[in-house]
Formats: structure tokens, sequence, C-alpha cells
């Protein structure tokens, strides 16, 4: 097990080796990490709730989770985790490239588990007791668990067997009910604006500047982004670069100056105060409070 937080809108790390694209990670809210932030990765991820209860939401769309629940998260897919009301969730990961599934030559295989795993065909998201496909797929999440801890000589034959038992599942039986939601072309502008900022959040970013690159106007971006994130995007921009300051104060002995600087933040006061009104505290008791 790795207790590995995400961190980027679209990430770049390696969660899985290239001879058997297949991981897990064991995780607990808030003792590992506040939250995770938005993202979203080339990898299906399943997310297991062992203990507590939390919010995961995939493409905007937010589940309330407690133990027992299973979220299914195609490639691709916008997602984070959060807290619920101050309480804690433990968590695992299961994390596979879909190339995993595919054999060389024509493949009948590769016709399901394509659009299944890419998010065209509407599966469950949320998994849990009132689909009738719940106890076979736990099931075969346990056994999954426990192959990986035995690791008896060829245990990969048998987790490949257990991921096609569950993707035959979740394409008959698991049907989302719900079809709400925000619409692919609004999540497809989205990414393109969380990508800019995760690559740009160093210099000043214009509302305009980024508007165009959506082929918005001004006050057209301005209604979207707050309608489909919940806040301005200001201060959507404030907090990426104070959560990735307080990344590099812990990660690194970095003068608080050039990490400030670094984060797009030219005016040192300026960063200090927002820094405190974010977490409570200066960069500099952030640091020392949280040193290891």
């Amino acid at each position: 097990m790795d207790n590995t937080p995400y961190g980027n809108y679209r990430e770049h790390k390696k969660h899985t080796p290239d001879n058997f694209p297949y991981n897990t990670y064991l995780c607990t809210i808030p003792l590992d990490f506040a939250s995770v932030k938005i993202h979203w990765h080339e990898e299906v991820e399943l997310i297991i709730i062992k203990k507590g209860e939390g919010i995961v939401s995939v493409d905007l769309k937010e589940y309330k989770v407690k133990a027992g629940d299973i979220v299914f998260v195609p490639s691709g897919k916008l997602h984070s985790i959060e807290q619920k009301n101050g309480a804690s969730m433990e968590y695992e990961n299961i994390i596979f490239k879909t190339s995993l599934l595919y054999s060389s030559g024509k493949d009948l295989c590769r016709s399901y588990i394509d659009p299944l795993c890419g998010g065209e065909i509407p599966a469950a998201t949320l998994i849990n007791s009132r689909l009738s496909c719940y106890g076979d797929i736990n099931g075969l999440i346990s056994r999954l668990d426990k192959l990986c801890d035995e690791r008896r000589n060829g245990y990969q034959l048998a987790v490949k067997g257990c991921l096609f038992q569950m993707m035959y599942f979740l394409l008959n039986e698991g049907r989302e009910e719900d079809g709400s939601g925000t619409n692919e072309r609004s999540l497809k502008k989205l990414k393109i604006i969380l990508s800019y900022i995760e690559e740009n959040y160093q210099k000043q970013i214009t509302i305009e500047e980024i508007a165009g690159r959506c082929f918005y106007s001004k006050s057209y971006f301005m209604r979207f982004f707050k309608e489909t994130m919940g806040v301005p995007f200001v201060e959507y921009l404030n907090n990426y670069r104070l959560d990735t300051a307080a990344k590099r104060l812990l990660s690194s002995g970095e003068n608080i100056l050039n990490i400030a600087s670094e984060c797009g933040f030219e005016n040192l006061s300026y960063f200090n105060r927002r820094f405190k009104k974010r977490f409570g505290l200066t960069p500099g008791e952030y640091r020392r409070k949280n040193e290891k």
C-alpha cells in the first residue's frame, strides 16, 4: 500500500508499473490530507469506502458516501474527495489502465471495455446496495485485496479475471439511475480552464485571457465559472496558489519570499494576509507547526 495523495488537476504522476498497470492506495481524510482536490487522469479508479463517511464528486456531481460504498471513476473524469461535516473517512483506491485488459490483435472485449472505462456508457458511479450487482462487485474487490496481499505465483492472472468480471457487472447491471449533471461540453471547457491554471498559476492571469481560451466573453466566463465551481474565478485561482504554496512550504526549505513569488504573489505582505486568512496561520507558523 502507498499513501500517496493526489495533487494537480491533470495528473502526470505514474500510478502503475508498466508491466502490470494496477495499483492500490489506502488513505484517510483528514489524517493523511484534508481533501483530494479536483483532478483527472487516464487510469480508471475505484474508490472503496472502508470506514466513516465523506463526499466524492465525479464530473462535479456530488455523492455522499459511507462505509461499504464504492465509486466508479472512468478514465478522464474530473473527481475530488472531501470531508463531510468534519467526519473522518478511510478509503481504498484501486487504479488501473484499460490496457491491462487488452490482448494483442483484434479483441472483441475492447469494444465493451473502451466505452465503459471511458465513460461513454452511462454506468453507475455510486455502487451500493441499491444495485443488484453490488454484492458481486463487493466480493470481487475483497478477492482483489486478498490476491494483492498474498501475491502468490501468477496472482496477476486472477486480478485480471476479477476486473473482467467487474466490467461485465457494470456493463449489464450498473446503469446510472440519475442522468442529471453537468453536460459534456461544459466539462470540456472546465478542463481547459483548470489545465490553464495549473500550467500558468505562477504568472498573472487575467479573466479576459482565460475567457478567450474558452471562446467566452468575460461576463459569460465569470458567470459560467461561478455556477460550475461554486466560487468566483479570482478566489479559486488565489486558493489554488495558496494551496500550492502550502505544499511547497512543507516539502522544501525555500524561503517564503521565493515561494510567494513563484506561486503568483508579487507582494509578500498580501501573500501573508491571504495565507493566514485561508489557513489561520502565517506561512512561517504553518511551516513550523507542520514540520515533522
